[in-house]
């Protein structure tokens, strides 16, 4: 049975303005932290969060708890903690569909799925040409309605976030359309394709590749159809640095969950450029971000065993 939800990681609250865990690592950076906004931590006792993703309509956030095959919520109008689903195929990245409706990866059963508004659960993708996928990571959905994720084999490397298995397919990333039933390759030769998101307009795509050395995120131009073209390195990680996964806010700028080690766990903010232009400090590594709150200006952040707030003078997308 896991641990009740506690405040496990050390943890102090800033005891003034500005939080000096938020660093400007370019001028521009500071417009987008609000000078008495400071760093909260909400809830504890989880084994490696990930896949966060704002309910706006309950005003809670969903998100996987991947070792302890588990989803939890958290209430924004309680503070309350509890577990949403269990078990829960070691679920990791989450997302939701133009209508409303939540989209698991999965790694046990190595599927993407889609929970139906009376709870049914829906595959949408489990293989492809035949054989089954890896252990699907992360997941976006395009304003178009299709879906989006990466594919590498995590989750079947070890018993631990899944079970042990062959890989039958290459690592790639995915773009399901549930409209049309299809499923295609659009980027494929990415080692350990990771975290992934749309520009604001669509017109680029980024993708997280974690088994690289230096890692890196790379950008992709989006033609017609979710053709991608123009791969490019858009990010290279310093050495220490560790993109995982992240979101996009209204101007273009990347909020990356990031580590490992001290000075580099927490967020860092990169401009729609590619520069570094601030670092949100936290004592454990962060394994992904997503923006909610009534006015998507409430930062909810995922380190392996705790989960964190920022509000901020942006919005996601």
């Amino acid at each position: 049975m896991e641990p009740p939800f506690s405040n496990e990681t050390p943890w102090a609250p800033s005891p003034r303005y500005p939080d000096e865990r938020i660093r400007d690592l370019d001028p521009s950076f500071a417009r987008y932290h609000p000078m008495n906004a400071a760093v909260q931590k909400l809830a504890g006792g989880t084994r490696w969060g990930e896949g966060p993703v704002w309910f706006g309509d309950h005003r809670c956030l969903i998100w996987s708890d991947v070792p302890a095959n588990r989803m939890l919520r958290w209430d924004e109008q309680t503070g309350a903690t509890t577990v949403f689903r269990a078990p829960s195929n070691f679920s990791n990245g989450n997302a939701r569909d133009r209508e409303g409706r939540l989209i698991t990866c999965e790694h046990l059963t190595r599927r993407v799925t889609r929970t139906e508004h009376d709870g049914r659960i829906t595959i949408i993708a489990d293989r492809f040409e035949g054989k089954r996928l890896n252990s699907p990571n992360d997941v976006v959905v395009k304003s178009d309605g299709t879906i989006w994720f990466t594919d590498p084999p995590y989750g079947i490397l070890g018993d631990h976030e899944g079970e042990r298995a062959e890989s039958e397919l290459p690592q790639a990333v995915y773009r399901a359309d549930p409209a049309r039933g299809t499923l295609e390759v659009v980027a494929d030769g990415i080692d350990g394709p990771n975290g992934l998101a749309f520009s604001p307009d669509e017109s680029l795509f980024y993708v997280v590749e974690s088994r690289c050395s230096p890692r890196k995120i790379l950008s992709f131009s989006v033609g017609e159809g979710g053709h991608l073209s123009n791969r490019r390195d858009f990010i290279v990680a310093e050495p220490g640095g560790t993109p995982d996964g992240f979101r996009v806010d209204e101007d273009g700028n990347l909020w990356c969950g990031w580590g490992m080690g001290q000075g580099q766990d927490g967020v860092r903010v990169f401009n729609k450029d590619g520069a570094a232009i601030g670092h949100i400090d936290l004592p454990e590594r962060c394994a992904n971000l997503c923006f909610g709150g009534p006015h998507r200006n409430r930062l909810l952040v995922l380190g392996a065993r705790s989960l964190y707030s920022l509000f901020v003078n942006t919005r996601g997308i």
